[in-house]
């Protein structure tokens, strides 16, 4: 292995060395494994606060780094941060035009009330659910986009969103991005966790105003004269605030009408911004819960599976609602978060605390987080 100036191996000059590297870790042998860079030697210092020193630099440099305990040493492995993401991103393209397809169909078939063999004779009439399209997807990126700035900003490797598509009741399940590497500190950890509900809470509210603010649609009689079951979807407290303040109704007199479907895009805004605030593994609350506390969020989401399970114990044991209501849905949720609650927290590189300008932005994001809390969101009645 050649060596450069100094003593230390070489392995061309695009290798980055940061002045960090040279004072804190002897380097044995530098080995390039495809867009890897790893520098296999001997820390003289602790693996956490070798972390803490190199990243930053490496940062700098455009690489996302982290410290491998090995045999006889160590091993420090430096990634580009622009790995995988060259050229279009084909996955998120497609998964989006697969979940503008689902979210047209279930707008127009569920929300719009247009019959089956009509989209079937002309497929364009979709194309009338537009808006309740626009709704969803609108603020589940605007949400997701908040922690892709977030996580740019701070120099932490996102990816762009993916959305995930589905059928009803909103054809869609949500979206998601994917950090990669380690969170280089509480701060970035909060702001990135933050980002996310504070952005997609902005978007509920401006789709919510419009939704209330658009005349409401009829629905068909053949619909409302038949006689059966019905899903209803009750509305949030800060649903009804923004109903007041405009002085718009969410419920009609007349049996034939019913809210506009932009509305629902503020109702899953709603909903969605509330299970990610759950403070437990890599949830936005999470997030923003470990960087406020440090490593005693995990007490905190210990918490978390046992109170949704609670709810769905009292609303079938003693308010009488069946396991397909919404006895089913915090059971589902009880059980996922006692998964991820398992798997645990990011934990960041730096254990400065956030400061109080931080936590009061949490706490206010978990104050208006919990108007969108209702015991049961969703209810099966009779038609």
């Amino acid at each position: 292995m050649p060596t450069h100036e100094g003593g230390e191996p070489s392995c061309g000059p695009d290798v980055p060395r940061p002045e960090p590297l040279r004072t804190f870790f002897r380097v044995d042998e530098i080995r390039r494994d495809g867009d890897h860079v790893r520098y296999v030697g001997e820390s003289y210092i602790p693996e956490r606060t070798l972390s803490r020193k190199l990243i930053p630099k490496f940062r700098e440099a455009g690489y996302d780094v982290d410290v491998e305990a090995v045999e006889g040493g160590h091993v420090v492995v430096a990634t580009p941060f622009t790995q995988g993401r060259s050229g279009i991103p084909w996955v998120n393209v497609l998964m989006f035009a697969a979940t503008v397809i689902s979210t047209l169909f279930v707008g127009a078939y569920g929300w719009y009330y247009i019959g089956w063999e009509t989209i079937t004779a002309n497929p364009l009439t979709l194309l009338r659910a537009w808006p309740f399209t626009a709704a969803v997807l609108g603020v589940l990126m605007t949400h997701e986009l908040g922690h892709y700035v977030a996580g740019r900003y701070h120099g932490v490797d996102v990816s762009l969103p993916y959305v995930i598509p589905f059928v009803v009741p909103f054809g869609t399940l949500g979206a998601i991005i994917r950090m990669r590497g380690r969170m280089p500190s509480r701060k970035a950890l909060f702001d990135i966790g933050v980002a996310g509900p504070i952005a997609g809470l902005v978007a509920t509210v401006v789709v919510t105003a419009i939704g209330l603010s658009l005349d409401p649609i009829r629905i068909p009689a053949e619909v409302t004269s038949t006689s059966g079951t019905m899903i209803r979807f009750n509305n949030p407290p800060l649903l009804g605030l923004i109903a007041d303040l405009l002085g718009q109704p969410t419920t009609y007199d007349d049996p034939g009408l019913t809210a506009h479907p932009v509305v629902i895009g503020g109702w899953v805004g709603m909903f969605f911004t509330l299970l990610n605030l759950l403070p437990v593994g890599q949830l936005d609350g999470g997030h923003m819960v470990r960087a406020m506390l440090g490593p005693r969020q995990e007490t905190v989401a210990a918490l978390v599976p046992g109170a949704l399970l609670s709810i769905a114990a009292y609303l079938y044991f003693w308010r009488g609602f069946g396991i397909d209501q919404s006895v089913g849905l915090w059971t589902f949720w009880g059980v996922f978060s006692l998964v991820i609650a398992f798997n645990g927290p990011a934990n960041p590189v730096d254990e400065e605390r956030v400061g109080w300008a931080r936590v009061a932005v949490g706490l206010a994001t978990f104050a208006v987080g919990a108007l969108c809390f209702l015991l049961v969101p969703i209810e099966v009645v009779s038609a």
